[in-house]
C-alpha cells in the first residue's frame, strides 16, 4: 500500500482516462473504489508511473464491460490516487481524491488503455444575497431528505452543514443522494454555482416528494394491517356469537366432509397428518378471510389426488403386439423393445425399471406410440409438453407463499389422470430451456430416477407423493441437447425415419383411410394410386415421418370434396399424378436424381439432415496459379479441416498418383459445394473432397453412378462416420447403383430395408487406394478397362448400430428442403 499527496492540476494536459460504472465522482471528495478491468487497471498503472493523476469520468450505460469514447459523458473530474492495493486476482482497490471538473476535447485509445486531453471547467460562483438564499434553501432541503430517507446517517448531514463555500457544498450534497448518474453528471456539467444549485434544488425537491409519498404508502399499509387484525377480532367474536345462536352449521359441515374426503383418500400418514393440520387451521379461521381460501383450496388438492386409485395392469404380450401393429407400420425394433420391456414386466410383477426415451424425427409417431403403450396395458394416458418450458416450477409447482399458486404440472396431470399409474409421455424433452427461474432438466432428475421417484415432492403440497408405479416414456427429435445426467436415466429407443416404401405403405394402409373418413367420403369410391402417393411423397413434402404427408392427403381429400359438393358425382374416383398437380398445384420441392454423367472434378457425397438423408455433390476446380485455396459454399469449419486433409493426403501420395510433386505450387484450387446458401459441416465428406480434387488434378472422371461417405485421414485410412441408414437410402432414392462406405459402417446394414441393399452395391472400404480404384476411371486418351461392379458384402456380425447423426456425421440443418 502506498500513501501519496499532489497539488491539484489547474492547468489542461493529457491524463489516463478510467470510466466508472454507476459512479460520478465529484471535486473534494475522497472515493475507495474496486477496479478489475484490465484497461482500467492499465490506466492506474500509467497514472502511477507518472504523476498520479487519472481523470475520472462515468458510462452512459453500466451494462458496457469495454466502453470506447461513445459510451463515456464528456465532463469528468481529475482526481489524485491517494493510496492503491493490488489484490491477488489482479484487480486493484484504490483511493482517490477528486480535484478539478474537468472538459475532455478528445479521447484517445492506444490498446491497452484510453487517454484523454482535457481543460479545466472554470467555475464562476456569484455573490450576494441570492446566493446566501440558494444555500439556506439547499440546507433546509438536505436536511428533510436525511429526515425522510433511512439511508442517509446524521453524521452526513452535520459535515455538509459545516462547509462555508456554495460549490464545495453543493457537490457534497450531490455525492450523498441516491439519484441517477444523468442527473449527478448534470449537477457536476454545472460551472456556474448558482445553476448548480438551482438544479440541485429542483432534484432534491423531487426526491423529497418521492419520498414522502413512500413514507405515506407505509402508513396506509400499517393501518390496513391494524384494520385486518380489527377484522380478524370482530370475525372471532361473530363465530362466538353464531355458535350460541346455532347459526355456524353450514360451515361446519362443509369441514366435516373435508374430514371424511382426508380419510377416504387413503393417504400416506405423513400426508393426512399435514391434512388434517391445515384442516384444524381452517376451523379457527374466518371463513372469508384470504388466507382460509388458500388452507381451502391446497386441501381439495389433497383430497383430489389419487394416492391409492389405480388402473390394472393387462399384461397380455400377444395383444400388445396386435395393437403395436395395428397402429404402426414398421417401426420393428422399437416393438420389439416395448414388447420385451412388457415381458420383463410381467415376469417380476410390476413395471418399475428403465425411463424409455423416444428419440428420432418428427412425424415418426413418437407420440402416437406412447398412447399405444397406454391402451395395451389399459392404463390411462397422460402428455405433458416440455417445449419451451424454462422455470422449474412448471415441474415441482409453487410454494403457498405466492398468490395463486399450484402444484406443478406432473401432479396436475396425475390428477386429471385420476390414477397413480398411468402412461405418462414427456414430450419433446429435449425442447427444454434453463433461465433465472431455475433448470427444468434438474427437477426431472428426481421424477426420471426409479430409486427416487417413490418420495417426489412437490413444492405445494409439501409431501412426498409415490410417482415409482407411473410408466414415463419421454420423446425427443436429437440427444446432443438433452443435459448428460437426464439422458443417463433414461433407455434411448431410435425411431428412424422412413423409407418411400415404408410411407407408401403407411399412407395406403392408415392415412387415405383417415383422411377420407374424415373429409366424408368413406362411402364414396376414392383411391389414390401408387404413383400419384409417390409423387406426393417426392415432390410436395421433405420429411422424415409423414406428418406432411397426411397434411397433403387431406388436401387433396378437401378438393374432391369440394367438386363433389359442387355436383361431380362421378363413383369411381381415381387420383393419379396428373390430378395431384391439378389439385396441388406447382410441385413445392425437387425429386433430386443424381447426375449420373461421368466427370472430371466433380464426385457425389451423402449427408445427414434432420429429415433425413441427401446426396451432396462437390466440385473442384484447379487453374494455374499460386497455390491458393479456395473454399465456397457456406462450409464449416470441420468440413474445411477436412478438405485440408485430402490435399495433405494428396500431396503424400503425389508420386503414386502420377503428379508433379510442386503442384499445390503452381495451382489454385478450388473447392466448391453447390446450393452455398445451405451451411454444411461435419467430417464425413473427407473421402468425397480427396476422390473430386485428384480427379480434377489427374483427369480421371468420377463415375456418375458412385456415392460415398467416410471420414479421410492423413494417411488416406477411412474411418466410420453416423447417419449410414438414411444416406444410403438416399442414395437409393437419387438412383444411384454403388455406395462407397467405411468397412466399420458395414455393421450399421444390418438395419437397412431388404429392398434397399438389392438394388445398391455396398463397397466397404478401409482406405483412399480402394475409394479411387472404385470410383475413378482412367484419363480421356487413356484404354478404358471395363470394370467388374463389386458384390455387395455379406453382413457383419450383429452389434449395435451407430447412432444416427453421430460421430463423424455430415450434418445439414432441415432448411435443405429444395
Amino acid at each position: 500500500m502506498e500513501d501519496n499527496a499532489t497539488s491539484p492540476a489547474t492547468t489542461g494536459g493529457e491524463y489516463p482516462l478510467l470510466p466508472l460504472r454507476d459512479v460520478v465522482v465529484f471535486p473534494n471528495m475522497m472515493v475507495p473504489l474496486f477496479v478489475g478491468r484490465e484497461r482500467s487497471v492499465a490506466a492506474l498503472d500509467e497514472a502511477l508511473a507518472k504523476d498520479k493523476l487519472v481523470l475520472l469520468t462515468a458510462q452512459n450505460s453500466a451494462e458496457v464491460d469495454e466502453p470506447t469514447a461513445d459510451d463515456l459523458y464528456r465532463l469528468g473530474t481529475l482526481a489524485v490516487i491517494l493510496q492503491i492495493l493490488k489484490l491477488p486476482d489482479g484487480s486493484m482497490k484504490v483511493l482517490l481524491e477528486g480535484m478539478t471538473r474537468q472538459h475532455i476535447v478528445e479521447i484517445a485509445d492506444n490498446g491497452r488503455f484510453m487517454n484523454a486531453r482535457c481543460e479545466p471547467l472554470v467555475e464562476i460562483e456569484p455573490k450576494g444575497k441570492e446566493m446566501e438564499a440558494l444555500v439556506r434553501h439547499v440546507i433546509d432541503q438536505f436536511e428533510n431528505y436525511v429526515r425522510l430517507s433511512r439511508k442517509t446517517p446524521q453524521e452526513t448531514l452535520l459535515s455538509v452543514i459545516n462547509i462555508t463555500e456554495p460549490g464545495k457544498l453543493a457537490d457534497n450534497v450531490a455525492a450523498n443522494l441516491f439519484i441517477k448518474v444523468a442527473d449527478k453528471q448534470k449537477i457536476l456539467a454545472a460551472a456556474n454555482v448558482r445553476n448548480r444549485l438551482v438544479v440541485l434544488s429542483e432534484i432534491l425537491s423531487s426526491e423529497i416528494e418521492i419520498l414522502e409519498l413512500e413514507q405515506k404508502i407505509r402508513g396506509e399499509v400499517r393501518q390496513q394491517m391494524e384494520k385486518s387484525q380489527k377484522e380478524y377480532y370482530l370475525n372471532e367474536q361473530m363465530k362466538a356469537i353464531q355458535r350460541e345462536l346455532g347459526q355456524d352449521s353450514e360451515s361446519g359441515e362443509e369441514l366435516e366432509q373435508l374430514a371424511a374426503q382426508i380419510r377416504k383418500a387413503k393417504m400416506s400418514k405423513e400426508a393426512a397428518e399435514k391434512a388434517f393440520r391445515e384442516l384444524d387451521r381452517l376451523r379457527n379461521m374466518p371463513m372469508m378471510s384470504p388466507e382460509a381460501t388458500v388452507v381451502r383450496n391446497y386441501l381439495d388438492w389433497m383430497v383430489s389426488l389419487p394416492w391409492a386409485k389405480q388402473t390394472k395392469d393387462r399384461l397380455d404380450i400377444k395383444r400388445a403386439g396386435q395393437i403395436l401393429e395395428a397402429d404402426h407400420y414398421g417401426l420393428s425394433k422399437p416393438k420389439e423393445r416395448i414388447l420385451e420391456f412388457l415381458a420383463v414386466a410381467k415376469l417380476k410383477g410390476h413395471l418399475k425399471g428403465p425411463i424409455l426415451c423416444l428419440v428420432g424425427p418428427p412425424g415418426v409417431g413418437k407420440t402416437s406410440l406412447g398412447k399405444s403403450i397406454a391402451r395395451a396395458l389399459a392404463r390411462k394416458f397422460v402428455r405433458m409438453s416440455l417445449g419451451g418450458v424454462r422455470d422449474e416450477a412448471e415441474i415441482r409447482g409453487h410454494r403457498r407463499t405466492y398468490i395463486g399458486s399450484m402444484p406443478g404440472r406432473i401432479l396436475q396431470s396425475i390428477r386429471k389422470a385420476k390414477s397413480r399409474n398411468p402412461v405418462f409421455l414427456l414430450d419433446e424433452i429435449d425442447k427444454m430451456t434453463a433461465d433465472f427461474r431455475g433448470d427444468p432438466s434438474s427437477a426431472l432428475l428426481e421424477v426420471l430416477d426409479p430409486e427416487q421417484n417413490d418420495t417426489f415432492v412437490d413444492h405445494y403440497l409439501e409431501v412426498e407423493f409415490d410417482l415409482s408405479n407411473v410408466l414415463f416414456i419421454a420423446t425427443a427429435n436429437v440427444t446432443y441437447s438433452i443435459p448428460p445426467a437426464l439422458k443417463d436415466r433414461m433407455e434411448i429407443i431410435e425411431i428412424p425415419s422412413y423409407t418411400e416404401l415404408e410411407k407408401l405403405n403407411i399412407a395406403k394402409g392408415f392415412l387415405v383411410p383417415k383422411q377420407l373418413k374424415n373429409h366424408g367420403l368413406a362411402r364414396r369410391r376414392l383411391e389414390f394410386t401408387d404413383d400419384a402417393l409417390y409423387h406426393v411423397i417426392r415432390e410436395y413434402t421433405r420429411e422424415a415421418g409423414v406428418r406432411n404427408l397426411e397434411r397433403e392427403i387431406g388436401a387433396v381429400c378437401r378438393k374432391v370434396a369440394k367438386d363433389i359438393a359442387l355436383g361431380d358425382d362421378k363413383k369411381n374416383i381415381v387420383v393419379t399424378p396428373e390430378e395431384v398437380h391439378r389439385h396441388l398445384g406447382v410441385p413445392r420441392f425437387r425429386f433430386r436424381q443424381a447426375d449420373k454423367e461421368n466427370a472430371v472434378g466433380v464426385a457425389t457425397g451423402l449427408a445427414w439432415t434432420e429429415v433425413g438423408g441427401e446426396i451432396l455433390s462437390v466440385e473442384v476446380s484447379v487453374v494455374p496459379g499460386k497455390g491458393a485455396l479456395t473454399l465456397t459454399g457456406k462450409l464449416g469449419e470441420v468440413m474445411q479441416e477436412s478438405i485440408k486433409a485430402a490435399i495433405s493426403y494428396t500431396r503424400s501420395r503425389a508420386a503414386h498418383l502420377r503428379l508433379d510433386k510442386d503442384f499445390y505450387k503452381n495451382y489454385d484450387i478450388h473447392v466448391h459445394v453447390p446450393e452455398g446458401a445451405i451451411p454444411k459441416d461435419g467430417p464425413s465428406a473427407g473421402i468425397t473432397m480427396a476422390t473430386a480434387i485428384i480427379s480434377a488434378l489427374t483427369g480421371r472422371p468420377v463415375r456418375g453412378d458412385v456415392a460415398m461417405t467416410g471420414e479421410i485421414t492423413l494417411r488416406g485410412r477411412v474411418l466410420a462416420v453416423g447417419g449410414i441408414k438414411e444416406k444410403l437410402l438416399a442414395a437409393h432414392r437419387a438412383g444411384l447403383s454403388t455406395v462407397i462406405l467405411p468397412e466399420e459402417n458395414q455393421r450399421d446394414l444390418e438395419d437397412m430395408p431388404k429392398e434397399v441393399l438389392s438394388e445398391l452395391s455396398i463397397i466397404p472400404v478401409e482406405n483412399m487406394d480402394k475409394v479411387l480404384e472404385t470410383a475413378l476411371l482412367p484419363a480421356e486418351g487413356k484404354t478404358r478397362t471395363r470394370r467388374r461392379t463389386p458384390k455387395r458384402p455379406s453382413p457383419a456380425r450383429r452389434v449395435a448400430p451407430a447412432q444416427r447423426g453421430g460421430r463423424g456425421s455430415l450434418r445439414l440443418p432441415a432448411s435443405l428442403q429444395h
